[in-house]
Formats: C-alpha cells, structure tokens, sequence
C-alpha cells in the first residue's frame, strides 16, 4: 500500500486518526473468500445517503467535473446505475482540499508521536480489545500467520479500535480530491475502485465512509487496497469493514500483510545501543547485516546481549545519533507496506509490543529538539544543494536524497553522519 502514503494520515506529517462484534457462528466456514468487484446491480436502498444533505448546485464546475468523468467511469466497466447512485448526493467538499494543502505544514517529532500513538489509554483500550475479540484475532493470526498484536496495533493506529472510523462521503472526497487535480491520476483510480466496490455489492453508497483522504472502515483501507486484498472472513458474502463488526476488517489487514512478507516470529524490530564512535554512515535501511554482524560493531540489545539472528536487519536512527536505535527486519517493510511512514511503522511496531506485555522504550530522546518546519526542510535542501551536496530538488521532504546530502555534508564538518535534519545542523549551514 505505498499509495497509501498519498492518504492516509501519514505519520511524518502527522494528521492523526483518532464496536462491539457480534460472534460468528462456529459452523461457518473460516476461510476467507476474496470476491472480484462484479459489476451487479444497486438496489434502491443503495440509493439512500441519509445526512449527506443535496448536492451543493453552488459548485458547476464541480457537477461538470463529474459529469466530464462519467464516460471514463462506464468505460472502466461501472455499471451506469451505480454512477447514477454514488453521486447522487456527491458534492464538492473544500475541507478536504483545505486538509490535502496543509498536510506538510506541520510535522511532530518522532517522541512527541510516540508519545501520542503509543500512549498508556491506547494501550489499555488496545489489550481491553484484545481480549474483546480475542478468538477472532487468534483465528486469523492461525490462518495468516500474522500476530494478534500486530493487527490490534494497526486497528489502534488507524481507527483508536475503531471508535473513529470516519465519517466522510468517501465517492464526494475522492471526487473532490479528483477533480482538485493536485493528484488527479491517483484519486480519480481510487474512485474508480470505491464505484467497482459499490457494484460489488459490499457497501452502499451512503455507507462507504471513511477519512478526508478516502481510506475506509476499521483499518483504514484505501479502495484499490481493498479491491486487491480485502477478505470476507465471516463468510456472510460481503467483505465488509465498515460496520461494527471488524471481523473483516481485521482479516484482511491480516492479509494485507501476509501478502507483503510478514513472517511470524520475526520482530518488527529491536531497540538496540550503539557504542561511542560507531560509524554512522552504517545506519540506513539501505544496509543490511545479521544482528551477530551488528553485534561484533557494538551495536546490541538494550540489556547489553547481541540480538537474536531472526534475519538481516538495518540499523534505524529516527532521531539521530542523540535517541533511540533499534535493528530493523523484513517486518518493518511489511508494515511500511500498510504506510510508508517510519514513524507510523515505529508507532505500530511499539505499540504491539506494549499489548504484547512488554515494557517502554528505554533510550531517552533530545526533547530539546524540535521538528524543521516546512519552510526550514526547504531550506535545509537549498542550503545543502549550495555548498554542494544536491539534494535532487527542493520539496521540504526528508528523503533519501537528502539524508545522503545531509550525511556527506556532516561527514565534512566532523558531524555524526547520521541524516538527522535537526535545527542544528540547519543553523550550522547557515
């Protein structure tokens, strides 16, 4: 789900998302079936979107936009009845613009989203749903090989178990997202498979609701992700994550990670030290040793022991030289899958931990730091770029092509090589 980086509530830039089920009946069938998005009819309940109000005659461009989009909805095998039925109460919603704008304004820094995601409610609410839905999760942890705690931390990541699932149009914010043309391209495929699912049959259109940025239901699936991996685990023929049973929701979050390498009874990761003059170019997901490889560096478990060789791993800095470090293996890109974000994979990873009984990070962070705003990562870049370490463009994003430029230029200046785009190094280039 890379995609999913371009929406949902993307972690590094921080727009943080804030049920009881009914139990399935034994005899049903517990493995999941995968439907393909047929082209069905629409009943007339799926015409009913009570709330959405009537479609907003103030935006003509807007209604032209759709109407313009039509064609290349039919042409995508979308049944005219299902076009007719999830916009007829789609409208134009600028909040969402508003929300797409400001996503790089503002960014948190990594303790300071820890400390959010990660906190002692999401905790307790995250083991109170544990042994809630305990025999659904262990269910699907023996089908997919994907741990429990995982899931329960995604579900907590995304939807705080679900008590925030949203409440947005989904047809009307892919449309607006759509026809807004900043990513065209990417919204308007995803409102394309949001319509080839409402012609499956799963969801009304007055049902599929989700975040401004369109990821859906429990676990916050964007519509192509669904299409490609959402499951029906309660074997009731819907693939549903939308209502208040998150059974399927779950599953298919299980699914999505299984079909993305999650091995079971591989970390996601380790909080490991790193000694006094280690060589901070190492550090980088691009470089990969076995923990015993680490080990012979220095670099261990918190309890001084070399970590376990479950498989290679990467040495993870999200704060630098001066906080935590922890050794990263192939769990961590399984979970990078669902969003891209590090700090989202941290705070999952983290967070399963916790509901796995083990307790909080050890390394202390640089709280006296703060993040770069946007206007200072963009000049972070031109700064960089002007003494001679390019960093491929002026975006106010910490990529990889400026984490190389940052590490060259602190090589040169004596620096910790460790890409860490803090204040310091900002004002040193000034």
């Amino acid at each position: 789900m890379n995609a999913r980086l371009a929406t949902s509530a993307i972690a590094t830039l921080v727009a943080l998302s804030f049920s009881s089920a009914s139990a399935e009946s034994p005899e049903r069938s517990l493995k999941p079936q995968v439907r393909p998005a047929a082209a069905v009819a629409v009943s007339r309940n799926a015409t009913d979107l009570t709330g959405l109000g009537q479609p907003r005659q103030t935006d003509p461009m807007f209604r032209a936009w759709v109407d313009d989009f039509r064609p290349r909805a039919r042409a995508a095998g979308i049944p005219e009845a299902v076009i007719d039925s999830a916009f007829a109460h789609a409208r134009y919603l600028p909040d969402v613009i508003e929300r797409d704008r400001n996503q790089a304004e503002f960014v948190m820094t990594i303790w300071d989203y820890l400390d959010r995601t990660v906190s002692e409610s999401r905790i307790a609410n995250g083991r109170d749903a544990l042994r809630l839905h305990g025999d659904t999760l262990e269910r699907i942890e023996a089908h997919y090989g994907v741990e429990k705690e995982v899931v329960a931390a995604i579900w907590g990541m995304e939807s705080a178990y679900g008590t925030h699932r949203g409440d947005t149009h989904i047809v009307s914010a892919l449309a607006t997202l759509a026809y807004d043309g900043r990513r065209a391209s990417f919204f308007e495929q995803q409102l394309i498979s949001a319509l080839k699912i409402i012609a499956s049959g799963d969801v009304n259109p007055g049902d599929m609701t989700g975040s401004w940025a369109g990821a859906m239901g429990h676990t916050q699936f964007i519509p192509t992700s669904y299409e490609a991996l959402a499951v029906d685990f309660t074997g009731d023929g819907k693939r549903d994550i939308w209502s208040d049973d998150p059974t399927d929701a779950l599953a298919s979050t299980a699914a999505y990670l299984a079909h993305h390498g999650w091995t079971q009874g591989m970390p996601w990761g380790v909080e490991v030290t790193v000694p006094a003059g280690f060589d901070y170019a190492q550090a980088g997901k691009d470089t990969k040793k076995m923990p015993s490889d680490w080990a012979r560096l220095g670099v261990v478990g918190t309890d001084g022991a070399p970590v376990r060789d479950f498989g290679s791993a990467s040495l993870l800095l999200p704060a630098g030289a001066q906080g935590a470090a922890f050794l990263v293996f192939k769990n961590f890109r399984a979970i990078a899958a669902y969003n891209a974000a590090d700090a989202y994979v941290l705070g999952v990873g983290h967070l399963s931990d916790r509901l796995a009984g083990k307790g909080p990070l050890t390394s202390e962070w640089p709280r006296g730091d703060r993040s770069l705003t946007f206007s200072e990562r963009q000049e972070l870049q031109r700064r960089l770029t002007a003494h001679g370490y390019d960093t491929q463009g002026v975006d106010g994003r910490i990529g990889p092509m400026t984490m190389s430029a940052l590490k060259s230029y602190q090589r040169s200046a004596g620096l910790a090589p460790d890409g860490y785009a803090s204040l310091s190094v900002l004002k040193r280039l000034r």
